[in-house]
C-alpha cells in the first residue's frame, strides 16, 4: 500500500489548518509557505477536503479555509481515504468494484481483506490533535506487544 503524495500533503494540510484554526480562515498561500508546497498544488488537495466537507472557505479578504468540525472529529484514516480516493491494497476491494472472477477460490482475498481492516482500525483511531501533537499509537502499541 502506498500513500500518494496527495494523501501525505491532506494530513500536512489538515494538521497546519488544526493548528491554526484560532486564525479563523487561514489563507492557502500561508499553508503552502508554511508546508513548503506549490500552492498550485494544494489547490488540488484543498478542493478535495472540501468537496469531502473536511474542509470550507471563502474567497476575498480575510479569505481561506478552516476545518469544519472540532480535530478530534477527524481520523487519519477519513483524511487519507479522501486524499488517496481509497486505501485498498488491493483493485478488488475498492468500493464499487466488481467481484472478480477469481473471489470465490482466491486464497489471498483474506490476507488483504485483514491488510485492509487493520489498517482501517489503527488509522481510524489516529485523531488530528494526535497527528498534531505527535503522539499517537505506534504499530507494536497497536498490536499489543511489548517494547
Amino acid at each position: 500500500m502506498l500513500i500518494s503524495t496527495k494523501g501525505r500533503y491532506a494530513i500536512r494540510v489538515m494538521i497546519d489548518l488544526a493548528e491554526n484554526r484560532q486564525s479563523g480562515y487561514v489563507p492557502l498561500r500561508d499553508v503552502a509557505e508554511r508546508q513548503q508546497i506549490s500552492e498550485k498544488y494544494l489547490e488540488s488537495i484543498i478542493s478535495l477536503l472540501s468537496k469531502a466537507g473536511l474542509v470550507e472557505g471563502i474567497r476575498g479578504k480575510g479569505g481561506g479555509y478552516r476545518l469544519t468540525r472540532e480535530p478530534e472529529e477527524y481520523t487519519a484514516w477519513e483524511i487519507l481515504n479522501v486524499a488517496n480516493g481509497t486505501m485498498a491494497p488491493v483493485a478488488c476491494l475498492k468500493d464499487g468494484a466488481p467481484e472478480c472472477d477469481r473471489h470465490d477460490i482466491c486464497k489471498s482475498l483474506s490476507l488483504y481483506e485483514n491488510i485492509y481492516e487493520l489498517m482501517e482500525l489503527y488509522l481510524g483511531e489516529i485523531t488530528l490533535p494526535q497527528l498534531v501533537s505527535g503522539e499517537f499509537t505506534t504499530a507494536e502499541e497497536f498490536a499489543g506487544k511489548k517494547l
